[in-house]
């Protein structure tokens, strides 16, 4: 059993988490109760979704089809384990596939679960969230390394509250395609993978140092190879010990051997041992660039982050909620106006949720578009919609995956004037239908609450069937109202909606 951080329960709870890795796909199935996890099932099957893009970035069928062979094992496990609730990640390899909708789109139909392709920080954030239930009550700052198939994720820490993620386009598949495509390993090669690192190292070295850490901390397979490997060479090492010294020896074996199909070390396992070199080159870079004497693995992951984020959803813990806070406080929304627009959605949502089947995901979104429907006068008046969505599509969401950032940047701009095209399909949280009934919800409220008075109740009553939508109202309302609700009415029937306003 391990303890995690200690978040309300209601009673056990089975959770899923699946990390659709560059390199690795990972499960982790778990009972949660009272702010523990206890391991019920955990399993990595090497994928290498990175060393199947082409020269144009597409992933080809063959890894397509190793991964969906893989998702439809994991598939098995998870109805075995009658899981509570699942979330799906997606990382470097799918946020930069040319091809990726293509295979998501046959990866939920493996998994009959929504896959959520997540930034390269919110990733860092995840991983810190996982790697930090070992240390979560010491408040001493603590850097932590993940070294994937496709990027790096690091990350400075104190306690359970990360002070800077960041995510570099450097990983140990990628790296071997590009620096040991040949299967050389040279002091040439060696040094050029080395170099490339220090490079995208530069831009983060000086902030990290300034910010300063007690310990070194590292997560993910190449570093638990590099440590096993190390343990096997020198056993006088902790177990999951990293040296400087042990890594320049393990430098020194690698190129003795030559060729990645001579790769062979006690401790490392054999279906890592290709791409291990191009793993100890960037470790040996980071060590390098942070001026680190030592590092300790840590089995706390990314899998683990999304885990805690998902037990932590839809309560006072919701990293959701923070970030959407801080982004009203940053661009100074009228939070009083935000809340009292989301009162209102909702109150129109629940009148015709059921006649347009629209679900509490919907909701939730919903009422999250409406408190950050304003951000855009943050930058300017004019056109202020298409600015906030601007910032949405494009801004650090901590909690947030890129479809659900792109879902909320379109609703923000949907929710006045002209209706945008609904965002690409697999490229946002919900169906094109079910976008546009939201839109519609949200622009409804904005026009009733255009006065900015919260005690001012027209009390409506919406009804809905499929493409319309009636307003009825129970009491007489104000000219400018009127007026304001007639020219709602022309923008929808431009989009060829029906808006049907009865007013006494």
């Amino acid at each position: 059993m391990t303890h995690v951080q200690t978040l309300p329960s209601s009673g056990p709870l089975r959770l899923a988490a699946v990390d659709l890795g560059s390199n690795s796909f990972h499960l982790l199935i778990v009972d949660a109760d009272n702010g523990h996890f206890t391991e019920l099932e955990k399993c990595s099957k090497k994928v290498q979704l990175a060393a199947g893009l082409d020269d144009q970035g597409r992933l080809d069928e063959s890894v397509m089809m190793r991964a969906l062979e893989c998702l439809q094992e994991f598939g098995t496990i998870i109805d075995e384990h009658r899981v509570d609730r699942l979330r799906v990640v997606g990382t470097n390899a799918l946020r930069s596939a040319a091809n990726s909708i293509d295979f998501v789109i046959r990866a939920e139909q493996c998994l009959g679960q929504r896959i959520e392709t997540i930034s390269g920080r919110e990733e860092a954030r995840l991983i810190y969230q996982g790697a930090s239930t070992a240390w979560q009550d010491d408040t001493a700052n603590c850097l932590v390394a993940d070294i994937g198939g496709g990027s790096t994720e690091l990350i400075v820490g104190a306690g359970t509250r990360p002070l800077a993620l960041e995510s570099l386009e450097m990983g140990c598949v990628a790296y071997t395609r590009r620096f040991f495509d040949s299967g050389e390993i040279t002091e040439a090669t060696m040094q050029a993978a080395e170099q490339a690192a220090l490079l995208e190292l530069a831009n983060i070295t000086t902030h990290y140092r300034r910010l300063g850490w007690q310990r070194g901390i590292g997560t993910s397979g190449t570093i638990k190879a590099a440590a096993a490997t190390l343990k096997a060479m020198q056993p006088h090492l902790k177990k999951g010990e990293i040296t400087r010294d042990g890594l320049l020896d393990l430098r020194r074996q690698l190129i003795e051997q030559g060729h990645l199909d001579r790769v062979s070390m006690a401790g490392l396992k054999s279906n890592r041992a290709r791409v291990f070199p191009a793993g100890v080159a960037i470790l040996s870079a980071i060590f390098q660039a942070l001026d680190l004497t030592h590092m300790q693995h840590t089995s706390g992951a990314l899998r683990d982050g999304v885990l805690l984020d998902l037990l932590s959803r839809d309560t006072r813990h919701d990293v959701r909620h923070i970030t959407l806070g801080d982004m009203q406080r940053q661009y100074q929304v009228d939070t009083r106006h935000a809340e009292y627009v989301a009162a209102t959605t909702l109150v129109l949502f629940d009148q015709v949720a059921s006649a347009l089947a629209l679900d509490d995901a919907s909701r939730q979104l919903l009422e999250q578009a409406a408190m950050v429907h304003e951000i855009g006068l943050g930058v300017a008046h004019n056109r202020y919609h298409q600015h906030g969505s601007y910032l949405l599509a494009n801004s650090d969401m901590p909690g947030f995956s890129l479809p659900d950032q792109l879902t909320l940047a379109w609703l923000v701009q949907a929710h006045r004037r002209q209706f945008p095209e609904p965002p690409p399909e697999h490229r946002a949280a919900l169906p094109a239908g079910d976008l546009m009934h939201l839109a519609r919800l949200l622009r409804l409220a904005v026009v009733l609450c255009r006065a900015r008075d919260p005690d001012s109740d027209w009390q409506p009553e919406l009804r809905a069937d499929d493409q319309r939508l009636e307003l009825a109202f129970a009491r007489p309302v104000p000219e400018l109202l009127q007026q304001d609700l007639a020219l709602e009415r022309q923008w929808q029937q431009r989009a060829a909606l029906t808006l049907v306003i009865d007013t006494p």
